[in-house]
C-alpha cells in the first residue's frame, strides 16, 4: 500500500514537493488554505486587469527547465517565454534613466559609459559571479543543510575562497568598480531579495549573473502560468489539490505526525507532513510545544528579509515612459537600508518597483489600458494603517509623475493595496514578511532553520524560511531537496 503524505500549502515549493513524492509513488494530498494554488504566486483579476499577485521577476531559466525535464516536459509544454531587451529601466532622475540591455556587447557599453575602462572589472566580475552561479544553483542549494559534514568535499572546500563567503558584497563590488550607478545596478538584487550588500555574502554575486548574463524573461500570460504548469505536472503524477483547506492543527502520536486536523473538521490522515507553508506559523501555532524545535526568542533573533506594501492598479491609458520593469533609484540606498533593517519604520523616501505586464502582454488589461504593479520594500513588522499605506502611494505617485513625466493618479480607475495585516492574514507570513529571512552569513546553509524536525520523525518543512533560501527558483529547489530527505529519512524511496 502506497504511503499518505500531505503537503501544506500550494505555493512553487509545496507543488515541488507534491510532485516529487507522487512520483516515487506516493498517495500525496494538498491542502490550500486559499481559494487557488500558489501562495505568494497567486493571481488575481478585477476590471478586467490581471495581477500576479506576488512575483514577477522571471530569472533562472535553467532552474525552471531542470524542474519540468525531471517529469518529462519543458517550461514551453506550459507556457511561453519572452526574453526582455531592454531587461528593465532603472530611473535616476528627472526624464534620467538607463535601460539595460539584454545583449553582452551592449551591457558592456553601458557600462563603460558609466566607468571608461571598467570592461576588464566587469569580464571578471561575471566569471568570477559565472562561478558562483554552478557552485551554488547547480550543487551547494540542492544540499539538505542538514549536517555540515554536507561541505567536507575536496572539490567544494578547495574551491570556497573562490565562493567569497566570508566577504561581503559591498565589498567585492566597491574592489571592482568606482562609478555609483555601475554598483547599485550590480546590489540592487540584493536589496530585493532579502538584504545589504554590506552583511550578504559575495557569493550572491551569482544572482546578477542570473539577471546580467541568463536575462530577464516573461511567461506570457504572468507569472501564475508557471504555477498552473507545474499542478498540471503534479495531478500528473497523482496528486490531489484540496481548496479552502486550511490546517488547524498537526495530529501527533509517540513521535510520529498522524495527521492535519482542518478548519472544515476533518483529519487527514498521514504517514508524513510536508510544511510548505510558513515555517514559524507552522511550528509556533500548528504544533503542541512539546515538539516545537526554536523557541520564540529563536524566531524573534531571526534577521527578516523586507516585508513589501504592494499597489495594484488599472489605468484607463497606457503609459508612455515606463517599460515591463522599472526601478526607481533615484534616492539613496543607504537611507532605504536604514529605515529597514536599523530603524525601522516606513520609509521617508521609498525607493521601488513598477511592473507594467501590459506593456509586454495585453491580454493583462482591457484594451486602452494599463495595468501597473508597484512595489515598495519595508521593514517587517510595521504598523500597517491605511494611513501608512496611503501616505506611501501619495510619495511613489509624486515620484513616479515627476521622473517619467506623465500623469497616472487622475488615470486610477482601480486600486487595491497589500501589506503586512494581508501577508499575515493570507499566508500567515511571520511579522508580515515577504521574502523569509534575510541572506546573511550567519542565515545561509546550516544556520536556517531545519528542513526536518529532530522531535518527529515524519514532519518535514519546504519554502523561503529554510533551506535553500527565499526567490521562485530555490523555493522550487526546496520542494526537490525535501522530497528527497523525505523518501531517504523514512525509507521509502
Amino acid at each position: 500500500m502506497s504511503k499518505k503524505v500531505v503537503v501544506i500549502g500550494s505555493g512553487f515549493a509545496g507543488i515541488s514537493a507534491a510532485a516529487y513524492l507522487a512520483k516515487a509513488g506516493c498517495e500525496v494530498q494538498v491542502l490550500e488554505k486559499n481559494e487557488g494554488p500558489g501562495g505568494r504566486a497567486s493571481v488575481y483579476t478585477e476590471a478586467g486587469f490581471t495581477f500576479d499577485m506576488g512575483p514577477s521577476w522571471y530569472w533562472m531559466p535553467d532552474v525552471f527547465e531542470r524542474w519540468f525535464a525531471d517529469f518529462g516536459h519543458t517550461p514551453a509544454d506550459f507556457y511561453h517565454l519572452e526574453r526582455m531587451d531592454p531587461s528593465y529601466r532603472v530611473w535616476w532622475g528627472r526624464q534620467d534613466y538607463t535601460d539595460v540591455p539584454a545583449q553582452r556587447k551592449e551591457l558592456f557599453e553601458l557600462f563603460e559609459s558609466f566607468e571608461p575602462g571598467c570592461s576588464a572589472n566587469l569580464d571578471r566580475f561575471l566569471k568570477e559571479a559565472a562561478h558562483k552561479y554552478q557552485a551554488g544553483i547547480h550543487d551547494l542549494v540542492y544540499r539538505p543543510s542538514r549536517s555540515v559534514t554536507e561541505y567536507f568535499d575536496l572539490k567544494l572546500l578547495t574551491g570556497l575562497f573562490k565562493l567569497d563567503l566570508f566577504k561581503s558584497y559591498r565589498k567585492h563590488v566597491d574592489s571592482l568598480f568606482q562609478s555609483p550607478r555601475v554598483k547599485q545596478i550590480l546590489e540592487f538584487p540584493v536589496y530585493f531579495l532579502g538584504g545589504i550588500p554590506q552583511n550578504t555574502p559575495a557569493l550572491y554575486s551569482l544572482m546578477s549573473y542570473a539577471d546580467l548574463a541568463l536575462g530577464t524573461w516573461y511567461p506570457m500570460g504572468g507569472m501564475h502560468e508557471i504555477i498552473k504548469g507545474m499542478v498540471r505536472v503534479a495531478e500528473e503524477q497523482g496528486v490531489t489539490f484540496h481548496y479552502h483547506q486550511e490546517v488547524q492543527q498537526v495530529a501527533v502520536s509517540g513521535r510520529k505526525v498522524t495527521g492535519l486536523h482542518t478548519t472544515d473538521g476533518k483529519l487527514h490522515a498521514a504517514d508524513a507532513v510536508i510544511a510548505g507553508a510558513d515555517y514559524h506559523h507552522v511550528e509556533q501555532q500548528l504544533l503542541q510545544p512539546q515538539y516545537r524545535r526554536y523557541s520564540p526568542e529563536y524566531w524573534d533573533k531571526r534577521v527578516m528579509a523586507p516585508s513589501s506594501l504592494i499597489f495594484y492598479l488599472g489605468l484607463n491609458k497606457r503609459v508612455k515612459n515606463l517599460l515591463h520593469h522599472n526601478l526607481f533609484f533615484d534616492q539613496p540606498f543607504s537611507e532605504f537600508a536604514r529605515e529597514i533593517y536599523d530603524q525601522p519604520q516606513w520609509p521617508s523616501e521609498p525607493l521601488f518597483y513598477v511592473n507594467v505586464t501590459s506593456r509586454t502582454d495585453p491580454t493583462t488589461a482591457p484594451e486602452g489600458c494599463e495595468n501597473l504593479y508597484i512595489l515598495i520594500p519595508v521593514a517587517p513588522a510595521l504598523k500597517d494603517t491605511d494611513e501608512a499605506r496611503e501616505a506611501q502611494f501619495q510619495k511613489v505617485m509624486d515620484r513616479i509623475e515627476a521622473l517619467a513625466g506623465e500623469p497616472i493618479r487622475d488615470h486610477v480607475i482601480y486600486k487595491r493595496s497589500f501589506a503586512h495585516r494581508d501577508f499575515e492574514s493570507r499566508y500567515h507570513a511571520f511579522k508580515g514578511n515577504a521574502y523569509g529571512l534575510a541572506n546573511t552569513l550567519m542565515q545561509t546553509a546550516i544556520f536556517k532553520p531545519s528542513l526536518k524536525n529532530p522531535k518527529l520523525d515524519n514532519l518535514f518543512y519546504a519554502g523561503q524560511l529554510t533551506v535553500p533560501g527565499p526567490g521562485v527558483p530555490p523555493s522550487l529547489i526546496s520542494g526537490k531537496v525535501v522530497a528527497g530527505e523525505a523518501l531517504k529519512d523514512l525509507r521509502w524511496g
